[in-house]
């Protein structure tokens, strides 16, 4: 091999490491069945289609377990930070914790925490807002509600407001269980989140 040709080789390698390894941000979504795609194609879920817009500047790591909870997730997010480094993190959790009627200074505390493990490793939290069926009671149901706002503005953290009412009453936007969107609606969620991520991602 000459020196020209070995030369050449070194700088491919070297273009093709850099392309491998260089994103603008990293974005873990750590989340329940809403982010991991239950009863769908993981393909077709709002995740994946949020990555698919964002490549290949940015990088999406989907950190989501269905039926995972705010406890859960808090147990696991020390290890994810450390192992990805992210820039960002979606915590969308609590879901699991008001349909098992859990106390919500419990899921607020949990959420609380998350955030400021974000804080700490220099990432940005964003906060999904979530609701739960009205079968709950009005008086749960609108204090659940409400956690995701409170805690936004206490602790000063972006806020991807619930705007998934119309799914609910929409035919074909819901699977049969009655709770877990279908592929038709993945687009409409990742537009949700989109309209709050993309102006993080460009500042």
């Amino acid at each position: 091999m000459s020196c020209m040709q070995f030369f050449i080789k070194r700088l491919c390698c070297l273009f093709l490491l850099l392309g491998a390894n260089t994103y603008g941000s990293t974005l873990l979504i750590l989340g329940d069945s809403l982010s991991a795609g239950y009863g769908i194609d993981p393909e077709k879920g709002w995740v994946n289609l949020l990555r698919e817009d964002l490549k290949p500047q940015h990088n999406v790591i989907n950190g989501s377990i269905s039926g995972d909870t705010s406890g859960g997730g808090l147990s696991r997010l020390p290890l994810l930070i450390e192992k990805y480094n992210p820039d960002f993190v979606i915590l969308e959790l609590g879901g699991n914790d008001g349909l098992r009627g859990q106390p919500l200074r419990l899921m607020k505390s949990n959420l609380a925490k998350m955030i400021n493990l974000c804080f700490q490793s220099s990432a940005t939290p964003i906060l999904f807002g979530m609701r739960i069926p009205p079968n709950y009671g009005r008086r749960y149901t609108e204090a659940f509600a409400k956690v995701y706002a409170q805690l936004a503005e206490e602790t000063k953290t972006v806020l991807i407001p619930f705007e998934l009412e119309e799914l609910a009453i929409t035919p074909g936007m819901i699977q049969q269980d009655g709770l877990h969107p279908t592929e038709q609606a993945q687009p409409i969620i990742k537009s949700a989140v989109s309209k709050v991520v993309f102006p993080l991602l460009v500042n």
